[in-house]
């Protein structure tokens, strides 16, 4: 029996034997878009040969900043595409726009051929698009079990006269077995009744990525997903970032981490100062001297002696650079 992604929902969620979270996280995953960008152009823009996602003119201003100004971007159904970029790129804000979070000055965002331009965030999650953030949103003083129920969209006991019936019931048990199954898949159980604040940061990264396949996505977008996570759980959360693109689910994650982009992404997107100056698979773009340059600076190996005050640039492009510790420009 398959799901609508046309997996095995035992499979999908680590139902075996001894704990199958464990192994689920770490084996190795099929890449069900493997040779699917043979054919396309790595340049900014380019058309995929089915995009679930399709952007266009998206701008968002801070005053007289322009931090985010993409032209067109379209993204592969069912692949891993890795957005990146220096501090200050534009990258978070990016992200705040698409799942609307924050609102765009101008532009247009499609998901599946409907245009979801203007649709709150919350119904963008019961249409199959969800997102994990840079800081980790657990309720620290809800169990983990509890963190991970929230996240199950069309639940009965949420209208408040339904609330009042005992018809809820029934769905809250299968709701609960969902949230125990994506616990076993992440490795968690023994987390279940303890407070999410007692758990590490890597724990809580699990935990919300976790609690987003509570809406059963299609696309999920994660944010710097890595950071600040030790060693051994990147691993596991590399493998169930691998493990979400085996269910044929579409994967846009935000990272730094050259290492970890080259190790499970498909395809690249690099932003520099708000634009999309590069896309590519990961070889495309370690070669790729616009992304060198928008990283190192074009002028990385000259002798700043031999420059006269007047002729040192500041940065790549001859501008000054977005405040890499502004918030809203990540």
């Amino acid at each position: 029996m398959t799901d609508e992604h046309g997996t095995d929902p035992s499979a999908l969620h680590g139902r075996t034997s001894g704990g199958g979270g464990a192994a689920n996280a770490v084996q190795d995953h099929p890449n069900p878009v493997e040779g699917v960008f043979d054919d396309v152009s790595p340049t900014p823009g380019s058309a995929k040969v089915d995009p679930i996602l399709i952007t266009d003119d998206v701008t968002k201003r801070f005053g007289g900043l322009i931090a985010v100004d993409v032209d067109h971007l379209e993204i592969q159904r069912g692949a891993i595409t890795a957005l990146i970029g220096p501090n200050g790129a534009g990258k978070t804000t990016f992200f705040n726009l698409l799942t609307s979070f924050d609102k765009m000055n101008t532009g247009k965002v499609v998901l599946d051929g409907k245009d979801i331009s203007d649709v709150p965030s919350y119904r963008l999650a019961n249409q199959g698009m969800v997102r994990t953030f840079q800081l980790t949103k657990a309720l620290s003083r809800m169990s983990v079990i509890d963190n991970m129920k929230l996240g199950a969209t069309h639940q009965e006991g949420e209208h408040f006269w339904k609330a009042l019936l005992p018809i809820w019931h029934s769905q809250e048990r299968q709701v609960e077995e969902r949230a125990d199954a994506l616990l076993d898949r992440f490795n968690l159980t023994h987390m279940r009744d303890e407070y999410a604040g007692t758990m590490s940061g890597g724990q809580r990264k699990l935990v919300e990525m976790a609690r987003a396949l509570m809406t059963e996505p299609r696309l999920v977008m994660l944010d710097e997903p890595m950071a600040g996570v030790n060693p051994a759980l990147t691993q596991s959360l590399l493998g169930h970032v691998k493990g979400l693109r085996a269910e044929g689910r579409t994967v846009i994650f935000v990272e730094h981490d050259m290492d970890v982009v080259q190790d499970i992404s498909d395809w690249v997107v690099v932003m520099a100062e708000g634009r999309i100056i590069a896309e590519g698979t990961p070889d495309d773009i370690a070669a790729n001297q616009a992304v060198i340059d928008a990283y190192l600076g074009a002028h990385r190996d000259s002798d700043l002696s031999e420059w006269d005050d007047d002729e040192v640039p500041l940065d790549p492009e001859g501008a000054v650079s977005v405040d890499a510790n502004e918030e809203d420009g990540e």
